[in-house]
């Protein structure tokens, strides 16, 4: 059994035009969201054995948060094909994950997290909202087995959920 955690990056700032998108950083909005997501995600008795994850300094600052959350203190792989992937893109890195891992964060970006859950599960129609959170399972040994419609989707959260006002 190998589980899949993707996390798409909190709320970015707008506020200086002239940055280029992958220097952006959170937002107020996401600087808030982040730590809570990653609350309720540790709530849920996870171990993770290896994070991956884009470079953008968005998708950087919200990891920042679920490693203090998880007290993680493991490899983190930086991968510049996660930054805006098509979903073949972040596929490939999934594969190449060594098997010795069973539980992986993924941080990344839309569209190409969502084509990859409507990849890998099937028919995914909902948007992955900035701080969302899914668990995928697969009952495989091997990363590079993973395949279309393999995935079980075990869960999906994000902020809005929770938001009681």
């Amino acid at each position: 059994m190998k589980e899949l955690i993707l996390i798409r990056h909190a709320k970015s700032s707008w506020s200086n035009p002239l940055l280029d998108d992958f220097e952006r950083p959170l937002n107020k909005r996401g600087e808030k969201n982040a730590p809570f997501m990653a609350k309720v995600l540790k709530q849920k008795g996870l171990t993770l054995d290896l994070i991956i994850s884009s470079p953008s300094i968005r998708t950087k600052q919200t990891l920042d948060y679920f490693i203090q959350e998880f007290d993680y203190k493991e490899e983190i792989i930086f991968e510049k094909s996660i930054y805006e992937a098509p979903f073949e893109n972040l596929l490939k890195v999934i594969k190449n994950i060594d098997d010795k891992y069973k539980t992986i964060f993924l941080f990344g970006h839309n569209p190409g997290l969502n084509d990859l859950v409507d990849f890998l599960i099937g028919n995914f129609e909902e948007n992955i909202p900035t701080s969302g959170v899914l668990k995928l399972n697969f009952d495989i040994k091997k990363w590079e087995d993973i395949k279309e419609k393999i995935g079980i989707l075990e869960f999906f959260i994000y902020p809005k959920m929770f938001d009681k006002s």
